[in-house]
Formats: C-alpha cells, sequence, structure tokens
C-alpha cells in the first residue's frame, strides 16, 4: 500500500463527512449544474484509483460519487415536479 493511497482515502471520507448533513437536510438545496458534474468526476477518479492499483482511493472517490449522485437526485431542484406546484410566482411588473 503506498502512503499516497491512505491521503486521497483520507480526502474522500473528508468530503463523505462533509456532504452527509447535505443530504440529510430536507431544505436543501443543491443545483444539478454542481452535483452532477461531482458524482461523474467521483466516479471517473474511483475507476482511475482502481486501475493504478490504490483499492482504498478508488472505493473512496466511488463512495463520494454514490453520495454526490444521491445528492443530484434527491436535493437537486427538479423542473418537472416544480411546474405543478402551487407556489406563488412573481409576475413581471405592469407598464403604465
Amino acid at each position: 500500500m503506498m502512503w499516497q493511497d491512505l491521503v486521497f482515502l483520507a480526502g474522500s471520507v473528508f468530503s463523505l463527512l462533509v456532504l452527509v448533513p447535505t443530504l440529510r437536510d430536507s431544505m436543501a438545496n443543491v443545483p444539478l449544474g454542481t452535483s452532477a458534474p461531482s458524482a461523474t468526476l467521483g466516479l471517473v477518479y474511483g475507476a482511475t484509483f482502481f486501475s493504478l492499483g490504490m483499492t482504498l482511493s478508488a472505493a473512496g472517490s466511488l463512495l463520494t460519487g454514490v453520495m454526490w449522485s444521491a445528492i443530484a437526485a434527491i436535493r437537486s431542484p427538479n423542473p418537472l415536479l416544480d411546474e405543478g406546484s402551487d407556489a406563488p410566482t412573481a409576475s413581471p411588473p405592469k407598464a403604465d
């Protein structure tokens, strides 16, 4: 095992710990433009680390990618679901 493997694993574990409150907070609203690329990067980094034989880093990055995927699915606004809501919308000002 390389020491670099442990460093990348520590970074991934820190990311996971920081992301848990976002996933648990029902009021959290994370844009899809943030969560989807982060999920993709986590999964790609995980596959890359695995191909380099850095299994701990791979596991941490894959879990981070899964966490971001869950945030994208649960905490990102969905325009299809928001369309039918009864929330008041602002109307443009009327010209006099």
